[in-house]
């Protein structure tokens, strides 16, 4: 199965940037990562190093996502941002048809170590789970 459409634009354009481009896009996800509202019960993703919270929800059909990460954790707050952009709004079955390694191919090997890849997999993972619960 496809990815969701605008994950797969995001992959697209960071594949497309050059090597020293791709950093800056990266940030610019990050700088889209609201703050959750008061009230919202985050998980914490403890295979990240840095403290990384989410949660994710089914809400009329479509997926709610929420994060918080330090803004001094600029790559994982990256991270948080990508996933939103991609996948929030679109139907729980969306959602858990992504494959956790799917920004292979997109470049992100060439910036980050396998170690923050992990967390990014941690994380889908998350929420992915916690998209099943919201389910059942």
């Amino acid at each position: 199965m496809a990815l969701p459409k605008r994950l797969q634009e995001a992959l697209d354009l960071i594949r497309a940037m050059p090597k020293e481009l791709k950093a800056q896009v990266l940030l610019e996800y990050a700088r889209k990562v609201p703050t959750p509202p008061p009230g919202v019960e985050l998980e914490r993703v403890h295979e990240c190093q840095t403290p990384f919270f989410l949660r994710a929800e089914v809400e009329e059909g479509r997926v709610r996502l929420y994060f918080l990460v330090p803004h001094e954790a600029p790559t994982v707050k990256a991270f948080a941002g990508l996933l939103k952009e991609g996948l929030e709004g679109e139907p729980p079955e969306a959602v858990l048809s992504v494959p956790p390694t799917f920004y292979q191919g997109a470049g992100l090997e060439e910036l980050l170590t396998p170690l923050r890849l992990r967390g990014l997999e941690a994380a889908l993972l998350r929420l992915q789970a916690q998209v099943q619960r919201a389910l059942s």
